[in-house]
């Protein structure tokens, strides 16, 4: 049962790091693609107001979910583990 334990959870953590460049990738295609339209100062301004914005509106609720799905399967395994 251990074995198992230790894979369920190896495949967590790797479903995890998924998750999190899958996002790190999303924010680097819009960085492409402002690097591809150009960029003035005001543009630069704009973008960094918007990502502030935006950012914890998207990127950090994705993350919240990940990890909570994460946490919560793993204390389940452990609960099997255990009992």
């Amino acid at each position: 049962m251990t074995i198992e334990l230790i894979i369920l959870l190896i495949v967590l953590f790797i479903a995890a790091m998924g998750g999190t460049f899958f996002a790190f990738r999303q924010e680097e295609k819009k960085m492409k693609k402002y690097e591809e339209e150009g960029t003035t100062p005001e543009d630069e301004m704009r973008r960094s107001l918007e990502y502030e914005e935006n950012s914890l509106k998207s990127n950090i609720p994705l993350q919240i979910w990940i990890y909570s799905i994460t946490i919560i399967l793993s204390l389940v395994a452990f609960g099997f583990y255990l009992f």
